[in-house]
């Protein structure tokens, strides 16, 4: 049995966005949605406010938003199963719990509350970063939401630590019948003079091509019916990828996983790329 696209929901508009997005994507896979929506009840069990909510009155609404969130899923849909579940939990906690059951996570980019941005991005990150399973990150324009580019952009660093994200990539724009953009950004080492012979543009520009080559000749085989487009620039990684998202349905990058490390493993590019970019951006775990 397929394992089923999973979103995490808050009853927010963004929250929506993913939704909407998110049963866009599982019908694109042919596979069923799963509806999350966590909430720490406990938290309000000792620290109830004046105003008499309790853990009742939460959990009520907490039905309300999964069972909304199914409703509004099967009125855009009639091909995908959707089922929800409300855990008591973090949301943070309960998506990274739950990421082994799912082909891929979907997470909106912003919250509910004056520090929106701040208290639902802070999910997003965490999730993005602890998740075992790809996690999409839903942002971005209303063309790239649709679909309207055709487009996917896969960024690659080494050739070794790409074939998740490419491979994923790759399966994605076959079911989006999009084209894929390798982007793969290079800098000259400081310790290169400049204008000295082994500094020659071309040279750089020629190992970057043979890197990109080798980072997709498999998933290219594999997917001979897909367009696929590099750019091999020298500068940031960031900048060149942030550029390409703006022109794309989605843009995919991935993550290392350190044995025993704990806390954020996205880095600073990632991190920008989930803040910054113009379209929906998958984090995918390296192997």
């Amino acid at each position: 049995m397929d394992k089923p696209l999973i979103v995490g929901v808050d009853g927010s508009d963004p929250s929506l966005r993913a939704l909407d997005w998110a049963v866009d994507e599982a019908a694109a896979r042919g596979v069923p949605l799963h509806v999350v929506h966590a909430s720490r009840w406990e938290w309000y069990e000792g620290h109830e406010p004046s105003f008499d909510i309790n853990r009742t009155s939460v959990q009520a609404l907490s039905d309300h938003i999964a069972a909304s969130a199914v409703e509004r899923a099967l009125h855009r849909t009639t091909v995908v199963k959707v089922t929800s579940e409300v855990l008591p939990e973090d949301p943070a906690v309960a998506l990274a719990l739950i990421s082994p059951e799912a082909c891929a996570l979907v997470v909106g980019s912003r919250g509910r509350g004056e520090l929106a941005e701040l208290l639902l991005g802070s999910i997003s990150l965490s999730v993005a970063a602890h998740a075992t399973s790809p996690v999409f990150v839903v942002r971005g324009g209303e063309k790239s939401l649709r679909g309207g580019f055709r487009t996917v952009v896969v960024g690659v660093d080494a050739p070794q630590e790409a074939d998740g994200a490419v491979e994923f990539a790759f399966r994605e724009a076959a079911a989006r019948n999009a084209a894929v953009t390798v982007v793969h950004a290079w800098r000259r080492p400081a310790r290169e003079i400049p204008g000295s012979p082994s500094t020659a543009p071309d040279d750089h520009q020629r190992r970057a091509t043979e890197l990109v080559e080798e980072a997709v000749r498999d998933a290219r085989a594999a997917h001979p019916e897909i367009t696929v487009r590099s750019e091999t620039v020298e500068g940031h990684a960031r900048t060149a990828l942030l550029a390409a998202s703006r022109d794309a349905d989605l843009l995919v990058i991935g993550a290392r996983r350190r044995r025993g490390h704990v806390g954020m493993q996205l880095g600073p590019v990632n991190h920008a790329l989930l803040h910054h970019s113009a379209c929906p951006v998958a984090v995918v775990p390296h192997a």
